[in-house]
């Protein structure tokens, strides 16, 4: 084994704290990652990694000489990009984790046409609702939706994601049709209530009017943690919803949901592709931005 491929192992070690989640990212054995570390220390002559039965962490020395891994793999990884990119030949494992509606309505459908532009990029697609950590699950870049806490990575903006509030026809019939917010309450209104599993926040009702934000706590029968179950239930008829509009239009064009309150929506969510920070992205990670831009440009607001 290459002195790159055992730096880029040990620089994955401590990026996700663990030789077996480590081993498990990279697509090789366990023993494989710890025999380069173990070679890796014995090369340079010092200790690295202190491992307990539940950890691995870097020692001070291991801290410096990371730093300097990283740099090296980088400056590797684009130094052969380079050749690729000069062939028009970008290959590759990408690690790409997506929301899991945004992954099945957007993104998949329209991954023929990345795949027919990038043969030799080998696209691993995770799509999931739950927060996931970028590092440590060796990714190389995550989909997000909402506020962004500094969490030391690079977000690119897509655009932002505009809400409506929808109902089904039956919900209606047996409630009454709301004409503005103050409905919500005067008619007991019920909505299928949203449980972040990030956090298991429940989510409220919001709608902006005149530039302020108003928040409403509106009861329901059900509280469910992800987005396909929650306009599952608003078409069975259990409340109303507030929804990316994306992820609902088919069934508002055929008539299965109704848009209601439309002046008083949401405000827009914010939407941003998280990677590492590094002095050079792959080109791998550079051709999948740049395409799933434009495709997020097609379905969110720029402004």
């Amino acid at each position: 084994m290459d002195r790159i491929e055992q730096c880029r192992i040990f620089a994955r070690v401590v990026e996700t704290g663990s030789f077996t989640r480590a081993a498990e990212t990279l697509g090789q054995p366990r023993s494989t990652v710890s025999t380069a570390v173990q070679a890796l220390e014995a090369r340079v002559g010092a200790r690295l990694l202190v491992r307990t039965t539940r950890s691995v962490t870097p020692t001070p020395d291991g801290h410096a000489f990371y730093e300097h891994c990283v740099r090296l793999v980088a400056d590797m990884d684009e130094a052969e990009d380079l050749f690729r990119r000069e062939r028009g030949h970008v290959q590759g494992v990408l690690r790409v984790s997506l929301p899991a509606r945004i992954g099945r309505l957007i993104v998949a459908p329209a991954l023929p046409d990345f795949v027919a532009a990038h043969p030799g990029i080998r696209l691993e697609l995770g799509v999931t609702d739950r927060p996931v950590n970028l590092v440590e699950e060796g990714l190389d870049c995550v989909l997000r939706v909402g506020s962004l806490h500094d969490s030391g990575l690079v977000a690119r903006r897509m655009g932002w994601m505009t809400l409506l509030n929808v109902a089904s026809p039956a919900y209606l019939a047996r409630h009454g049709t709301p004409h503005t917010p103050a409905d919500l309450v005067r008619d007991g209104h019920v909505a299928v209530r949203y449980m972040s599993p990030a956090n298991g926040r429940v989510e409220a009702w919001e709608w902006e009017e005149a530039g302020q934000l108003h928040v409403l706590d509106l009861p329901g029968p059900v509280t469910v943690n992800s987005s396909e179950t929650q306009i599952a239930c608003c078409l069975a008829g259990l409340g109303l919803i507030q929804v990316p509009a994306y992820d609902v239009r088919g069934l508002v064009q055929s008539g299965q949901l109704c848009p209601v309150l439309p002046q008083w929506c949401a405000p827009a969510m914010p939407v941003a592709l998280l990677y590492p920070h590094r002095r050079h992205l792959s080109s791998r990670l550079q051709a999948f931005a740049h395409w799933l831009g434009g495709l997020m440009a097609e379905h969110l607001a720029q402004e």
